[in-house]
């Protein structure tokens, strides 16, 4: 590979970066707070509102059903409206982080759901309102299945972020198109295989590190 396309795979994967940092802690601060809700608000519940809960959760699932790449082009004027364009890797960022947040919200709403209630009624029984439970029973408990539900997530956003490049979102996609399929380049088309490939095995070693450490039980055997 010469000098100049190595140059410009670097680019690319600093755009990858870029958009796949951007978009999951955009989805992270928009779907841990849904999670939280969606897992606190049945009927009996510590934030009880079963209609909106219903309503809440079919939006998610409607937004989590559809087909990534049908969602990048319904919502281009969307798109448009935020960012200013619909190409380019800012313009990536919208449908990335819209298709991210219903999906960190099942992420972190499955992981409250594995909480022990008996460490509910223990918190409730020593007169903790709502929110002091949410943060420092459930969020504390459920962190390590957090921490690995994100690292799913990251490594969803990785391979969205390839699909974006088929609709001109730039980075390793758009180079994989680009120079690979459309000039014959097969040396590139590997070199983007193998950069995605070495990103998601850190993606999935760190966030398995770091659930590791948030794992009470393991810290204390």
């Amino acid at each position: 590979m010469s000098p100049e396309l190595f140059k410009i795979l670097l680019m690319a994967t600093g755009e990858t970066l870029y958009m796949v940092a951007v978009a999951a802690s955009l989805g992270t601060l928009l779907g841990a707070p849904l999670g939280i809700f969606l897992a606190t608000s049945r009927r009996g519940e510590i934030f009880a509102a079963p209609v909106t809960n219903r309503i809440v959760g079919a939006i998610v699932n409607a937004t989590r059903s559809t087909p990534f790449i049908i969602l990048v082009v319904a919502i281009v004027p969307f798109t448009r409206l935020v960012a200013g364009t619909s190409i380019g890797t800012n313009a990536a960022i919208v449908p990335l982080t819209i298709a991210a947040t219903p999906f960190i919200a099942r992420i972190v709403e499955s992981a409250i759901r594995e909480v022990d209630p008996g460490l509910i009624e223990a918190a409730r029984a020593m007169g903790a309102s709502p929110a002091q439970i949410v943060r420092h029973v459930l969020l504390p408990e459920a962190r390590p299945s957090i921490a690995l539900g994100l690292t799913l997530a990251v490594v969803s956003l990785l391979g969205y972020s390839a699909m974006v490049g088929a609709v001109g979102g730039g980075g390793l996609g758009d180079l994989g198109i680009r120079y690979g399929y459309q000039r014959f380049m097969p040396e590139m088309m590997l070199a983007v295989v193998a950069v995605l490939i070495v990103m998601v095995q850190s993606a999935q070693t760190i966030g398995d590190t770091i659930a590791r450490r948030l794992d009470r039980r393991t810290r204390r055997g």
